[in-house]
């Protein structure tokens, strides 16, 4: 198989994964049935179009072989239940016209948001929701989803499985719940949405640095969940971080996928028409009333960010209190390192560093680049070179994405000498 080839698989199956797998799940009513489904058309895809071609429609290719192996598989079953024989007739009549079928992305979409709701369905806890999740709908690896909750991949591993189990034995239905059921598992399915769109913002690993086709999924499903529950505020506050967020996606790399950070993007190139839709879901969160929750309290924060004309013009002193506010309602160990790197900007690296060497003690964080990296930069404002020098190189070999560990790396060369 040539190394085009290769890449062209590997890019349909990282595009449309979800999509395929969250079809198949609805097709056989079960989520590890479908898993196995789609791996196997993806081993026939690598066999046959290195000498075939792509076909014009990969996805559906994908979605046509593993149907055709599920009728396979039931065939063979000695005796087939009424469901399964049903099925099987069904898929087989219009198998043919699938393969040529057109991608109909409202349906994918909606298939995507019932197997969120699945995976989030209340028979599974938080943990579990969101660990398996993000596994089949975000198609990150567990060593991702891991590096994003600072926890060993082996528990994840655990959680993904008995999650799976938990579902099988539930006898749970590929369907997404009444309404009357929706408020039960909306927590965890903004939790994962909201996931899944960071790992498109950051990528935890890999060579780019943005992984934008999973940002704008989890945006395009945020907004089908904002029309579904319009009088839920976090729905809307969600939608306006992630607008307000995605609004800054043109200018946060060059030409060559090099990262630009924040202080030095060209504010020209964030999307006016992103900052404005953020800015109103925004305020159609606050306008139902109940106050801002977590997701509207850090598109308070985006916000500041939205409407400053320079980096100079940021509110950093707002963006504290939000912070603030944010760590009374959902606090994190990351959440605290982000109230130190804006505490440096309102008043300072002294008192910045001050907050960022209690984490430190605290342990909470360790093994995370994101610490060193911003201690690292306090130190070098207050001209502790050597030690800036040792924090930025400590980031960088902690960082799973080659793209930020190169800027880290580079940040630390330039630091230059410590004066003597």
């Amino acid at each position: 198989m040539t190394a085009d080839v290769r890449r062209e698989i590997e890019a349909v199956w990282r595009i449309e994964s979800a999509k395929i797998l969250a079809t198949l799940t609805r097709t056989v009513g079960d989520l590890d049935l479908a898993e196995d489904l789609a791996g196997q058309a993806l081993l026939e895809a690598v066999e046959q179009w290195p000498t075939s071609g792509v076909p014009r429609n990969p996805a559906a290719w994908l979605t046509s072989v593993a149907r055709r192996r599920a009728i396979d598989g039931w065939r063979r079953k000695d005796r087939l239940d009424e469901r399964y024989a049903h099925l099987a007739r069904a898929l087989d009549n219009d198998a043919s016209a699938v393969e040529n079928e057109t991608w109909d992305p409202d349906r994918i979409d909606d298939d995507i948001l019932r197997l969120i709701f699945i995976a989030c369905h209340p028979v599974l806890n938080r943990k579990a929701q969101v660990a398996l999740t993000l596994r089949v709908v975000g198609g990150l690896t567990t060593e991702e989803i891991a590096k994003a909750f600072l926890i060993p991949t082996t528990t994840v591993q655990q959680r993904i499985v008995r999650a799976k189990k938990t579902l099988t034995a539930a006898k749970v239905t590929f369907e997404v719940p009444e309404r009357a059921e929706f408020a039960g598992r909306l927590g965890g399915v903004l939790s994962v949405v909201y996931l899944v769109f960071n790992e498109g913002y950051a990528a935890s690993s890999g060579e780019e640095w943005m992984r934008t086709d999973l940002s704008n999924e989890a945006l395009r499903l945020a907004r089908i969940l904002a029309e579904l529950v319009p009088h839920e505020p976090e729905v809307h506050g969600l939608v306006a971080l992630m607008e307000l967020t995605a609004s800054r996606f043109g200018a946060r790399t060059d030409p060559d996928g090099v990262p630009i950070l924040l202080s030095e993007q060209n504010r020209t190139r964030w999307d006016r028409g992103q900052i404005t839709r953020g800015l109103t879901s925004l305020a159609r969160a606050d306008a139902i009333g109940r106050g801002r929750g977590p997701y509207s309290l850090q598109a308070g924060i985006a916000e500041c960010h939205a409407v400053a004309a320079t980096f100079a013009d940021t509110d950093w002193k707002r963006i504290v209190l939000l912070y603030q506010a944010l760590q009374q309602l959902a606090p994190s160990p990351v959440v605290d390192l982000n109230l130190a790197a804006a505490l440096s900007m309102a008043y300072g690296p002294v008192i910045g560093l001050e907050y960022v060497d209690k984490l430190v003690s605290a342990g909470t964080l360790s093994g995370y680049h994101l610490l060193p990296s911003v201690r690292g930069d306090l130190l070098a404002q207050l001209g502790r070179i050597d030690e800036a020098r040792i924090e930025l190189l400590e980031a960088a070999r902690l960082a799973g994405n080659e793209r930020e560990r190169a800027v880290l790396t580079a940040k630390a060369a330039g630091l230059g000498s410590a004066p003597r």
